[in-house]
Protein backbone atom coordinates (compact mmCIF):
# COMPACT_ATOMS: atom_id res chain seq x y z
CA UNK A 1 0.00 0.00 0.00
CA UNK A 2 0.74 3.60 -0.85
CA UNK A 3 0.43 5.02 2.72
CA UNK A 4 2.46 2.05 4.18
CA UNK A 5 5.41 2.39 1.73
CA UNK A 6 5.55 6.39 2.16
CA UNK A 7 5.73 5.83 5.87
CA UNK A 8 8.86 3.38 5.47
CA UNK A 9 10.47 5.71 2.96
CA UNK A 10 10.48 8.60 5.82
CA UNK A 11 12.41 6.62 8.49
CA UNK A 12 14.86 4.53 5.68
CA UNK A 13 15.85 7.85 4.24
CA UNK A 14 16.24 9.33 8.50
CA UNK A 15 17.91 6.63 9.13
CA UNK A 16 20.22 6.51 6.37
CA UNK A 17 21.05 10.25 5.90
CA UNK A 18 21.21 10.23 2.11
CA UNK A 19 20.07 8.06 -0.31
CA UNK A 20 19.41 7.45 -3.98
CA UNK A 21 16.23 7.10 -6.04
CA UNK A 22 17.36 3.71 -7.11
CA UNK A 23 18.73 2.44 -3.67
CA UNK A 24 15.04 3.57 -2.79
CA UNK A 25 13.60 1.87 -6.05
CA UNK A 26 15.51 -1.85 -4.98
CA UNK A 27 14.54 -1.62 -1.64
CA UNK A 28 10.82 -1.27 -1.69
CA UNK A 29 10.54 -3.02 -4.99
CA UNK A 30 9.22 -0.12 -7.42
CA UNK A 31 10.25 1.66 -10.05
CA UNK A 32 12.13 4.61 -9.71
CA UNK A 33 9.86 6.66 -11.57
CA UNK A 34 6.92 5.32 -8.63
CA UNK A 35 9.69 6.98 -6.02
CA UNK A 36 9.82 10.03 -7.41
CA UNK A 37 6.35 10.41 -7.52
CA UNK A 38 6.51 8.97 -3.77
CA UNK A 39 9.14 12.00 -3.29
CA UNK A 40 6.28 14.62 -4.96
CA UNK A 41 3.54 13.54 -2.42
CA UNK A 42 5.36 13.75 1.00
CA UNK A 43 6.45 17.16 0.16
CA UNK A 44 3.25 18.10 -0.24
CA UNK A 45 2.13 16.63 3.13
CA UNK A 46 4.81 18.88 4.41
CA UNK A 47 7.72 16.21 4.82
CA UNK A 48 10.83 18.64 3.87
CA UNK A 49 12.25 15.95 1.03
CA UNK A 50 15.40 17.10 -1.00
CA UNK A 51 16.16 15.77 -4.25
CA UNK A 52 19.31 16.67 -5.82
CA UNK A 53 20.12 15.32 -9.83
CA UNK A 54 23.45 14.67 -11.11
CA UNK A 55 26.97 13.35 -9.40
CA UNK A 56 27.04 13.43 -6.01
CA UNK A 57 22.73 14.14 -5.52
CA UNK A 58 20.41 11.84 -3.64
CA UNK A 59 17.83 12.08 -1.75
CA UNK A 60 17.83 13.10 2.06
CA UNK A 61 15.90 15.32 4.88
CA UNK A 62 16.38 18.35 5.25
CA UNK A 63 19.47 19.45 7.60
CA UNK A 64 17.82 19.59 10.75
CA UNK A 65 14.79 17.88 10.24
CA UNK A 66 14.23 14.90 13.10
CA UNK A 67 11.22 13.53 13.90
CA UNK A 68 9.86 14.27 17.11
CA UNK A 69 11.26 12.39 20.38
CA UNK A 70 11.10 14.73 22.91
CA UNK A 71 8.30 12.55 24.88
CA UNK A 72 11.01 9.91 25.79
CA UNK A 73 14.68 10.77 27.34
CA UNK A 74 17.50 9.13 26.36
CA UNK A 75 18.05 6.29 28.76
CA UNK A 76 13.87 5.88 27.43
CA UNK A 77 15.16 5.41 24.14
CA UNK A 78 17.33 2.97 24.87
CA UNK A 79 14.96 1.05 26.64
CA UNK A 80 12.76 1.12 23.98
CA UNK A 81 15.25 -0.56 21.83
CA UNK A 82 16.35 -3.03 24.10
CA UNK A 83 12.55 -4.43 24.22
CA UNK A 84 12.15 -4.41 20.75
CA UNK A 85 15.26 -6.10 20.12
CA UNK A 86 13.80 -8.78 23.04
CA UNK A 87 11.20 -9.43 20.91
CA UNK A 88 12.95 -9.96 17.93
CA UNK A 89 14.78 -13.12 19.47
CA UNK A 90 12.39 -14.39 20.21
CA UNK A 91 10.95 -14.52 15.93
CA UNK A 92 8.28 -11.98 16.67
CA UNK A 93 6.51 -10.79 14.31
CA UNK A 94 7.50 -7.65 12.46
CA UNK A 95 9.87 -6.96 15.14
CA UNK A 96 12.79 -6.42 13.00
CA UNK A 97 10.49 -3.55 11.18
CA UNK A 98 9.37 -1.58 14.45
CA UNK A 99 13.41 -2.00 15.40
CA UNK A 100 14.90 -0.22 12.25
CA UNK A 101 11.56 2.18 12.38
CA UNK A 102 12.79 3.28 16.16
CA UNK A 103 16.10 3.25 15.65
CA UNK A 104 15.64 6.30 12.61
CA UNK A 105 13.69 7.80 15.07
CA UNK A 106 16.19 7.77 17.69
CA UNK A 107 19.06 7.86 15.45
CA UNK A 108 20.71 10.81 17.30
CA UNK A 109 20.72 9.71 20.47
CA UNK A 110 21.40 6.28 20.64
CA UNK A 111 24.53 5.03 21.18
CA UNK A 112 26.24 1.77 19.28
CA UNK A 113 24.56 -1.57 19.78
CA UNK A 114 25.92 -3.64 23.17
CA UNK A 115 23.03 -6.14 23.67
CA UNK A 116 22.23 -8.88 21.24
CA UNK A 117 19.51 -11.69 22.85
CA UNK A 118 19.29 -15.01 21.48
CA UNK A 119 16.84 -17.50 23.13
CA UNK A 120 17.55 -20.30 21.36
CA UNK A 121 20.43 -23.10 22.59
CA UNK A 122 23.67 -24.25 21.51
CA UNK A 123 23.57 -25.91 18.05
CA UNK A 124 19.57 -26.08 18.21
CA UNK A 125 18.55 -26.09 14.64
CA UNK A 126 16.34 -23.19 13.05
CA UNK A 127 13.24 -25.48 13.36
CA UNK A 128 13.54 -25.83 16.96
CA UNK A 129 13.81 -22.62 18.03
CA UNK A 130 10.02 -21.66 19.42
CA UNK A 131 7.22 -20.76 17.22
CA UNK A 132 6.60 -17.27 19.17
CA UNK A 133 4.58 -15.98 15.76
CA UNK A 134 2.32 -19.20 15.53
CA UNK A 135 1.24 -18.67 18.95
CA UNK A 136 0.85 -14.97 18.98
CA UNK A 137 -1.62 -15.73 16.25
CA UNK A 138 -3.57 -18.33 18.24
CA UNK A 139 -3.60 -16.16 21.58
CA UNK A 140 -4.59 -13.10 19.86
CA UNK A 141 -6.86 -14.45 17.13
CA UNK A 142 -8.32 -17.00 19.81
CA UNK A 143 -7.80 -20.07 17.87
CA UNK A 144 -7.31 -23.50 19.72
CA UNK A 145 -3.99 -25.08 19.36
CA UNK A 146 -2.93 -29.46 19.85
CA UNK A 147 0.06 -30.76 20.50
CA UNK A 148 2.13 -33.74 22.34
CA UNK A 149 3.14 -33.25 25.68
CA UNK A 150 6.06 -34.86 27.97
CA UNK A 151 5.72 -33.87 31.31
CA UNK A 152 8.62 -34.54 33.81
CA UNK A 153 7.89 -38.07 33.92
CA UNK A 154 8.31 -38.04 30.70
CA UNK A 155 4.65 -39.24 30.31
CA UNK A 156 3.86 -38.18 26.69
CA UNK A 157 -0.28 -37.07 26.11
CA UNK A 158 -2.03 -35.51 23.50
CA UNK A 159 -3.65 -31.53 24.41
CA UNK A 160 -5.82 -29.44 23.16
CA UNK A 161 -5.62 -26.18 24.75
CA UNK A 162 -7.23 -22.31 24.37
CA UNK A 163 -4.56 -20.49 24.80
CA UNK A 164 -4.72 -17.29 27.30
CA UNK A 165 -0.82 -15.81 27.44
CA UNK A 166 2.66 -16.46 26.68
CA UNK A 167 5.47 -16.24 29.34
CA UNK A 168 8.64 -16.65 30.18
CA UNK A 169 9.91 -17.16 33.51
CA UNK A 170 13.94 -18.20 34.83
CA UNK A 171 15.33 -20.10 32.09
CA UNK A 172 11.72 -20.88 30.06
CA UNK A 173 9.05 -20.02 27.96
CA UNK A 174 5.52 -21.03 28.93
CA UNK A 175 2.07 -21.13 27.42
CA UNK A 176 -0.98 -20.75 30.02
CA UNK A 177 -4.35 -22.15 28.78
CA UNK A 178 -7.33 -23.62 29.67
CA UNK A 179 -6.58 -27.90 28.84
CA UNK A 180 -9.98 -29.14 27.72
CA UNK A 181 -8.42 -32.81 29.09
CA UNK A 182 -8.25 -31.23 32.17
CA UNK A 183 -10.96 -29.17 32.34
CA UNK A 184 -8.84 -25.69 34.00
CA UNK A 185 -6.77 -23.55 33.10
CA UNK A 186 -2.70 -25.28 33.43
CA UNK A 187 1.19 -24.47 32.44
CA UNK A 188 3.06 -26.05 29.83
CA UNK A 189 6.70 -25.76 29.40
CA UNK A 190 7.20 -24.83 25.41
CA UNK A 191 10.56 -27.28 25.49
CA UNK A 192 8.28 -30.16 26.31
CA UNK A 193 5.68 -29.33 23.25
CA UNK A 194 6.19 -31.31 19.95
CA UNK A 195 3.94 -31.08 17.01
CA UNK A 196 2.17 -27.78 17.73
CA UNK A 197 -0.66 -26.96 15.41
CA UNK A 198 -2.80 -24.20 15.23
CA UNK A 199 -6.81 -25.04 15.20
CA UNK A 200 -9.17 -23.38 12.77
CA UNK A 201 -11.94 -23.97 16.33
CA UNK A 202 -12.14 -20.24 18.10
CA UNK A 203 -12.67 -20.08 21.72
CA UNK A 204 -13.64 -16.96 23.92
CA UNK A 205 -12.66 -17.62 26.85
CA UNK A 206 -10.07 -14.98 28.60
CA UNK A 207 -7.70 -15.22 31.48
CA UNK A 208 -9.39 -14.38 34.98
CA UNK A 209 -8.13 -11.16 36.23
CA UNK A 210 -6.93 -12.61 39.54
CA UNK A 211 -4.64 -15.34 38.00
CA UNK A 212 -1.38 -15.58 39.22
CA UNK A 213 1.48 -17.39 37.50
CA UNK A 214 3.89 -16.97 40.24
CA UNK A 215 1.59 -18.59 42.71
CA UNK A 216 0.45 -21.55 40.33
CA UNK A 217 3.76 -22.81 40.16
CA UNK A 218 4.12 -22.19 43.92
CA UNK A 219 0.99 -23.96 44.65
CA UNK A 220 0.44 -26.43 41.94
CA UNK A 221 2.85 -28.98 43.49
CA UNK A 222 4.05 -29.57 46.98
CA UNK A 223 8.06 -28.99 46.24
CA UNK A 224 10.90 -30.33 48.92
CA UNK A 225 13.50 -28.68 49.67
CA UNK A 226 16.99 -30.22 49.10
CA UNK A 227 20.33 -30.15 50.36
CA UNK A 228 23.01 -30.82 48.21
CA UNK A 229 26.48 -31.28 49.05
CA UNK A 230 28.88 -30.04 45.88
CA UNK A 231 32.59 -30.88 45.41
CA UNK A 232 35.69 -27.97 44.63
CA UNK A 233 36.12 -29.32 41.23
CA UNK A 234 32.42 -28.62 39.68
CA UNK A 235 32.11 -25.35 41.53
CA UNK A 236 32.20 -23.41 38.18
CA UNK A 237 28.48 -24.74 37.05
CA UNK A 238 27.31 -23.60 40.21
CA UNK A 239 26.56 -20.21 39.86
CA UNK A 240 25.42 -20.82 36.15
CA UNK A 241 22.03 -23.02 37.37
CA UNK A 242 21.55 -21.82 41.02
CA UNK A 243 20.98 -18.64 42.69
CA UNK A 244 24.11 -16.82 44.78
CA UNK A 245 21.65 -17.08 48.03
CA UNK A 246 21.16 -21.00 47.39
CA UNK A 247 25.08 -21.21 47.50
CA UNK A 248 27.26 -22.10 50.56
CA UNK A 249 30.79 -22.67 50.39
CA UNK A 250 31.79 -24.46 53.54
CA UNK A 251 34.51 -25.00 55.90
CA UNK A 252 35.40 -28.49 54.28
CA UNK A 253 36.31 -26.74 51.26
CA UNK A 254 32.65 -28.59 49.66
CA UNK A 255 29.59 -26.27 48.18
CA UNK A 256 26.35 -26.88 50.01
CA UNK A 257 22.99 -25.93 47.95
CA UNK A 258 19.41 -25.59 49.18
CA UNK A 259 16.96 -25.93 46.74
CA UNK A 260 13.09 -26.61 46.27
CA UNK A 261 12.63 -29.42 43.63
CA UNK A 262 10.24 -32.03 42.87
CA UNK A 263 11.07 -35.95 43.38
CA UNK A 264 10.56 -36.49 39.49
CA UNK A 265 12.87 -38.19 37.04
CA UNK A 266 13.41 -34.83 35.64
CA UNK A 267 15.46 -33.59 38.66
CA UNK A 268 17.34 -37.02 39.10
CA UNK A 269 18.73 -37.05 35.91
CA UNK A 270 19.61 -33.44 36.35
CA UNK A 271 21.37 -34.41 39.40
CA UNK A 272 23.03 -37.45 37.51
CA UNK A 273 24.58 -34.70 35.42
CA UNK A 274 26.87 -33.54 38.35
CA UNK A 275 28.49 -37.44 38.22
CA UNK A 276 30.46 -38.22 41.23
CA UNK A 277 30.83 -34.36 42.42
CA UNK A 278 27.23 -34.17 43.99
CA UNK A 279 25.46 -35.97 47.16
CA UNK A 280 21.91 -35.45 48.42
CA UNK A 281 22.09 -34.49 52.04
CA UNK A 282 18.64 -34.71 52.55
CA UNK A 283 15.90 -35.69 52.68
CA UNK A 284 16.21 -39.43 52.52
CA UNK A 285 13.41 -39.95 50.15
CA UNK A 286 15.60 -38.28 47.67
CA UNK A 287 18.82 -40.42 48.61
CA UNK A 288 16.86 -43.29 48.17
CA UNK A 289 15.41 -42.33 44.80
CA UNK A 290 18.74 -41.29 43.77
CA UNK A 291 20.77 -44.11 44.69
CA UNK A 292 17.97 -46.77 42.94
CA UNK A 293 18.72 -45.02 39.47
CA UNK A 294 22.48 -44.90 39.95
CA UNK A 295 22.30 -48.41 40.91
CA UNK A 296 20.22 -49.06 37.78
CA UNK A 297 22.73 -47.48 35.61
CA UNK A 298 25.63 -49.16 37.03
CA UNK A 299 23.63 -52.88 36.07
CA UNK A 300 23.67 -51.57 32.47
CA UNK A 301 27.21 -52.22 32.35
CA UNK A 302 28.28 -55.12 34.83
Amino acid sequence: MQIERLVQMVFYIASHGHVTAKELSDHFQVSTRTIYRDINTLTIAGIPVMSVKGSGGGISLIDGYTIDRSLLSKEEQQSVCQGLQILEATKYPDAQMALNKIRAVFRNSLEAEWLDVDFSYWGSAEQEKIKISDLQYAIVNKHRITFQYFNSELERSERTIEPLRLAFKSHAWYIIGYCRMKEEIRTFRLSRMRQLKVMPEIFERELPSDYSFVSECKEGCNIPALKLKFSPEIAYRLYDEFQEEEICLCDDGNYYVTVQYELNNWTLHYLLSFGEYVEIVEPEEARDMLRERAAAIVKIYT
